[in-house]
């Protein structure tokens, strides 16, 4: 398995380890070489980690690629919310009071490199710090009240670490990369309690109440005890044994928070934190696609550097993706050369990748639910009147927004739609999924992969009625059933 180090200036960069690359972020973002590569561990030692910039979109595309990322991009947002570090943090508190017991000033400031610390007597704490994050340059604030407590935990960049510290982390970073391996309360009674996540004022709710309504009644019958639960309720979370996400997903919301607890506590979810990341990222789900072979339409990710070459690839009219847009929200149409370069530069203000797409129009989309990769639904959904997107959120009437759907049998719909679903959903594993699919001269194009698709009462259910929710309530249960 070939190892890159990704690295903004890899000029800076002096470490010898064999059978080891040392690449720019640009080049493994934008070189062919590295995205068609099978087989890769990426170390990824970027400078900044924060959302949509290049270090964030190193780990996104190495996992889009099937690289193997360290860090993953669970582990960089992991690191951002305080709630989580929270969580982690506990576990560590024997061994934070033992380890920094002799230290006699209010505040200690660790930096842990590759796992290690400069002084052997936190090499333990160290190492903790790295198994829980995996960033490979961290820096952990404490302060001390009656005990010794975690202020922050932050990555770091190269250019942070003092001049005294460099020798030592060069050897550490040395023997790191010399390695073969990196270091990646329940009931037994059967009634269970299940939470369902709902946003008050959510814009575009992933079910209308009609719908949580059904969903509570049916989870009944099935032996749970079911309530809705809201943003704020992040801290009561572990009295539950289920959780059901009803709130749209989006990395830095409360939905990705309740969803990474869930995980780490062994609550039974739908869905994934990496469900979350994945397919709230267009850049992520471009690169994967194409990866997979899967038939889409013409795709180009843009950079500063390529965007005046878009369109001999897309053609106009062009539709262009912010990575994390969704119901139809930060999508936007091109029709001339002049409108591309004007949203091209805005959109590129904000993140350092969006998608150009070829304009593919048709009556429909389909969307096929898929729970645990067997498809459970199926809809056609219809234009906006007057629009070009099943949305149009500048529609002056309400009922004008969005298009009219309908619902049939699954085996109704054409195989070769249903195929290209079930091959999109494996790159995303077990769990709920809405796979939008257009029809284009007879032939299926993948448009989207969502997470947490749509429930509501009176669409998505048109056809198969309360099996829909019986069977993501059972999904669940199966879940809690095996973890037993």
């Amino acid at each position: 398995m070939k190892k890159l180090i990704v690295v903004n200036h890899p000029e800076k960069w002096n470490i010898a380890v064999d059978n080891i690359a040392v690449i720019s972020s640009q080049d493994y973002l934008t070189n062919p070489e590295y995205s068609q590569l099978k087989k890769a561990r990426v170390f990824n030692l970027c400078k900044d980690y924060s959302y949509q910039s290049k270090g964030y979109y190193v780990s996104l595309l190495a996992e889009a690629r099937g690289h193997r990322a360290i860090p993953t991009v669970s582990n960089i947002v992991d690191l951002r919310e305080p709630k989580l570090v929270k969580i982690v943090s506990d576990d560590f508190d024997d061994l934070i009071q033992q380890s920094l017991k002799n230290i006699k000033s209010q505040e200690f400031i660790l930096s842990v490199y590759f796992g290690q610390n400069v002084a052997q007597k936190y090499k333990e704490l160290s190492s903790m710090f790295y198994r829980s994050f995996q960033i490979p340059f961290l820096r952990v604030h404490f302060n001390f009240s009656t005990k010794w407590n975690i202020k922050s935990i932050r990555a770091i960049s190269e250019s942070e670490i003092p001049a005294e510290h460099k020798e030592s982390m060069y050897l550490f970073a040395s023997q790191y990369f010399a390695k073969k391996r990196y270091d990646t309360l329940k009931t037994n009674t059967a009634t269970y309690d299940l939470a369902i996540l709902v946003a008050p004022g959510d814009p575009a709710p992933p079910s209308n109440a009609k719908a949580i309504k059904k969903f509570i009644e049916i989870a009944e019958k099935l032996d749970f005890y079911a309530e809705v639960v809201y943003p704020k309720d992040l801290s009561k979370l572990s009295s539950y044994d289920a959780l059901f996400i009803r709130q749209s997903t989006e990395v830095n919301n409360e939905a990705y928070a309740f969803a990474r607890k869930a995980q780490q506590e062994e609550i039974a979810l739908i869905d994934y934190p990496e469900a979350i990341l994945k397919c709230c990222n267009k850049v992520f789900m471009a690169e994967a696609l194409q990866n997979a072979n899967i038939p889409t339409p013409k795709t180009v990710i843009v950079h500063k550097n390529n965007k005046n070459e878009v369109l001999k690839t897309t053609g106009l009219p062009c539709v262009l993706k912010s990575p994390d847009s969704t119901f139809s929200f930060g999508v936007k149409k091109a029709t001339t050369v002049e409108e591309y370069n004007e949203l091209v530069d805005s959109m590129l203000k904000k993140s350092d990748l969006i998608i150009a797409q070829e304009f593919s129009p048709s009556e429909y989309d389909w969307r096929i639910g898929i729970l645990d990769n067997k498809p459970f639904f199926a809809c056609r959904y219809y234009m906006a009147k007057d629009h070009w997107q099943i949305y149009n959120w500048d529609a002056s009437e309400k009922d004008d927004q969005d298009g009219n759907a309908d619902c049939m049998a699954i085996e109704d719909v054409p195989k070769k739609i249903i195929d290209v679903a079930l091959k999109s959903v494996k790159l995303m594993g077990m769990g709920l999924y809405g796979i939008d699919v257009k029809e284009v001269n007879g032939e299926p194009l993948v448009i989207e992969i969502n997470d947490n698709p749509n429930i509501d009462f009176g669409v998505e259910d048109g056809f198969y009625g309360d099996q829909v929710y019986i069977q993501i309530i059972m999904a669940l249960k199966n879940r809690l059933e095996k973890s037993k």
